[in-house]
């Protein structure tokens, strides 16, 4: 069952895919028919769609795979890897359409057939925006960041083929030859933001960068289901593999607590956090034992053992509990 939303964002990426080349054959034809350059830049990026969508394909197809001996937490890293080369792929558009643009407006030619031409780009996209939304939407459901920069691309190609929409249409009825190169240079310029955007969230996912809201959340829900027995949890990790979670943390025990016992609160830890979300979450959780400068913590007021009376509870926040030694 665990593979179920994996396949989902499969067979949606296919859908995408699908729906890009029939885009791109009706931008190109669009191209064709007017000599439009403003309409060129939409179907190089139509181009990137399709050769993305392809990438998107492959490396799902890839995340579907069980975890092995050389990919113990799974095949997921691959998503970020495949949306970092779309941004990639997206800069590189956007740099060759404003080099077209500048080149056409010192080489003007005759713009032929341009109400169907901006027909065929309106169509399209809107089209686009709705499989943006689309692949957004099952990408932020599944936790696939493929779906999510895919989709995120394909609405900024629907904002930036309004521009170009109503930048054809001002050609239309001016006949001013040169707007057609400055639309292109000013969708160029906005595809390369697209890129970069894409890139920044997708580095940032490669390299683990701590979700900082994740790991509030998480120790808001532990501290308000706090056991009396965990005097405290400390070196709290929390790393993401494409739409799975891997979360690190020492728990801090009475030092008399049984093995069995130690082990059910560690359970407990696990079951808490997964009953909040819907993701596939790995666990390590090593056990300390308490010290006798810690009672003044411990709410366990019938310990045996204790050396000094309980005081004030240790302060649970994201950066006490995410230091490496805690308060130990």
């Amino acid at each position: 069952m665990q593979n179920e939303p994996k396949k989902i964002k499969l067979i949606v990426q296919r859908r995408i895919v699908f729906f890009s080349v029939i885009l791109f054959i009706g931008k190109l034809i669009a191209y064709l028919l007017t000599n439009s350059v403003g309409i060129l830049t939409d179907a190089l990026e139509s181009t990137v769609n399709v050769l993305t969508g392809f990438i998107s394909v492959y490396s799902i197809s890839v995340s579907l795979k069980p975890r092995d001996k050389d990919h113990p937490f799974g095949h997921g890293k691959i998503e970020s890897l495949s949306a970092s080369v779309e941004g990639i792929l997206i800069l590189f558009a956007g740099l060759i359409i404003i080099f077209e643009a500048i080149k056409r407006l010192f080489n003007p030619i005759e713009i032929q057939q341009l109400d169907i031409g901006i027909v065929i780009i309106a169509v399209a996209g809107l089209i686009n925006y709705i499989l943006g939304y689309y692949s957004i939407k099952t990408g932020r459901k599944h936790d696939s960041i493929a779906l999510v920069a895919g989709g995120k691309h394909l609405q900024s190609d629907t904002y930036s083929t309004i521009g170009l929409v109503v930048g054809l249409i001002l050609l239309l009825v001016t006949k001013i030859a040169w707007l057609d190169s400055v639309i292109a240079v000013l969708l160029g310029s906005i595809i390369i933001f697209t890129g970069i955007k894409i890139l920044k969230e997708t580095t940032s996912n490669l390299m683990d960068e701590a979700d900082v809201n994740m790991l509030k959340e998480i120790v808001e829900i532990l501290y308000k289901k706090k056991s009396e027995v965990w005097i405290n949890i400390h070196n709290l990790k929390l790393v993401k593999y494409g739409d799975s979670f891997h979360i690190d943390c020492d728990l801090t025990l009475p030092w008399y607590m049984n093995i069995s016992d130690a082990h059910k609160e560690s359970d407990l830890i696990m079951k808490i956090i997964s009953d909040n979300y819907s993701q596939n979450i790995d666990f390590t959780i090593h056990t300390d034992e308490c010290k006798p400068y810690l009672c003044k913590h411990c709410r366990i007021m019938d310990c045996n053992y204790r050396k000094q009376d309980f005081k004030i509870d240790l302060e649970w926040t994201l950066g006490e509990m995410t230091e490496s030694s805690g308060n130990l």
